[in-house]
């Protein structure tokens, strides 16, 4: 599956994403360090920005979905990233003419926030016109390993970038990156359909609650979605309790720190070139069974980290087993998620994902801070841990039908199968 040729236009779309994700890589708690060392916000304040961005950010973008439903996707997917460069790059002009304030960042966030689920709402749906049915694991695979890549390197090379050039700099870096990803997907180029509007029914605000609805009544997607909830906002909201009991409790210095979680990704590549080898053999269901137990057997074991070499090993082995099993499970997700949401209501079904996916990890993560104030620290991401244990029940009670998608007729825009020509020039 490495070696698997996705055609031009794929190829875009992927160099589009990898330099938006490395360019978020660099700019990673870029916003956090300049509340902290810039405009000398105080601890709530800098969590606050966290997860005030991402609940508003989600509520804003709840209108998107019926919106993108009924629109060519490329379009939006450029418009969002031309938003979210200029948004970014007002951060960086504002700090150089000593204008920048806590309530602009804030603004910023929340604007990042919501242009990030419209264009992951409509790259998704994009995505089944660039390659075929057959294909959707491939690239889904690639996108997986972008991200675990990115993720190891931005941070590390965003940090030596601030301690040399400025705190601003990260952020320059990542509004250009957003940029770039608009030429790319403008580069694409070829014809994309106009998705088929149905005259009888008309898609308004009031029916954005049935695509939660949908996917709690989706016998096969319900059990999933509610597992990526909870496990995604327990993950997340251990994140910042771990920074604190390393940097604080235990005093790693800050490379240690991130050494602890950058070597680790390299479990993502790994993870994410088994998937097409590992559901070729086993099948979608039992993949996704196999690494959800995987992923959430470990994070209990981070309560108990000592300080010194051994902690710091420790925790670089926890978040191995977990990357590795993450990066198998979620391309197969992706996958599963794209083959059976019915074609006319997937933008909106992916909107309500993303947005569901935001608010629970704010709101796990301001759960998690205040558990975290009224116990400990340890006891908050014990907690966390044991909870996860019982998420793999959720899938067990996925649908065990068969693998592959319902039969179905092709929708206009989506690709069954490969073309003789691959791509339009």
């Amino acid at each position: 599956m490495a070696h698997r040729k996705l055609g031009r236009q794929f190829g875009w779309l992927w160099a589009a994403y990898a330099v938006s994700a490395y360019g978020s890589g660099l700019g990673f708690g870029a916003f956090g360090l300049i509340a902290i060392s810039v405009l000398r916000s105080s601890p709530i304040s800098v969590s606050a920005l966290s997860s005030a961005s991402l609940i508003v950010g989600a509520l804003v973008a709840v209108p998107t979905g019926p919106w993108i439903e009924t629109r060519r996707k490329r379009p939006v997917m450029i418009t969002m990233d031309l938003l979210r460069f200029v948004a970014m790059a007002t951060i960086p002009l504002a700090y150089w003419l000593g204008w920048l304030t806590y309530v602009q960042l804030l603004l910023v966030a929340i604007v990042v926030a919501g242009a990030k689920i419209a264009f992951a709402t409509a790259s998704g749906a994009y995505l089944k016109s660039v390659v075929t049915r057959d294909d959707l694991l491939a690239a889904n695979s690639r996108f997986e390993s972008t991200t675990w890549s990115s993720i190891a390197i931005g941070p590390p090379l965003g940090g030596a970038a601030i301690g040399l050039f400025g705190y601003t700099t990260t952020v320059v870096a990542d509004s250009l990156s957003y940029l770039l990803s608009a030429l790319g997907i403008t580069a694409i180029g070829g014809h994309e359909p106009a998705p088929v509007k149905d005259t009888t029914k008309r898609i308004a605000l009031r029916d954005v609650p049935d695509s939660w609805r949908y996917l709690l009544n989706h016998p096969q997607l319900r059990p999933i979605f509610l597992n990526r909830l909870a496990v995604g906002g327990l993950f997340m909201a251990t994140e910042p309790l771990l920074a604190v009991l390393m940097l604080r409790d235990l005093h790693f210095a800050p490379w240690q720190y991130g050494l602890a979680f950058a070597v680790p990704c390299i479990g993502g590549f790994i993870g994410s070139r088994l998937a097409g080898p590992t559901v070729a053999k086993y099948g979608e269901h039992k993949v996704m069974q196999i690494a959800g137990v995987g992923a959430v057997l470990w994070p209990i074991w981070l309560a108990f980290t000592p300080g010194g070499i051994a902690g710091l090993l420790l925790v670089m082995a926890i978040e191995f087993g977990v990357i590795i099993a993450m990066s198998l499970f979620n391309p197969v997700v992706a996958t599963f998620r794209l083959k059976h949401i019915e074609h006319e209501r997937l933008s909106r079904t992916l909107s309500a994902w993303q947005i569901s996916s935001s608010l629970a990890t704010a709101f796990l993560t301001l759960a998690w801070g205040v558990l975290a104030a009224l116990t400990s620290t340890r006891i908050a991401i014990g907690l966390a841990g044991l909870l996860l244990l019982a998420t793999p029940l959720l899938l067990l009670r996925a649908a065990t039908s068969r693998d592959s998608a319902p039969a179905r007729t092709v929708a206009p825009g989506e690709r069954q199968t490969r073309p003789l020509i691959t791509e339009e020039m």
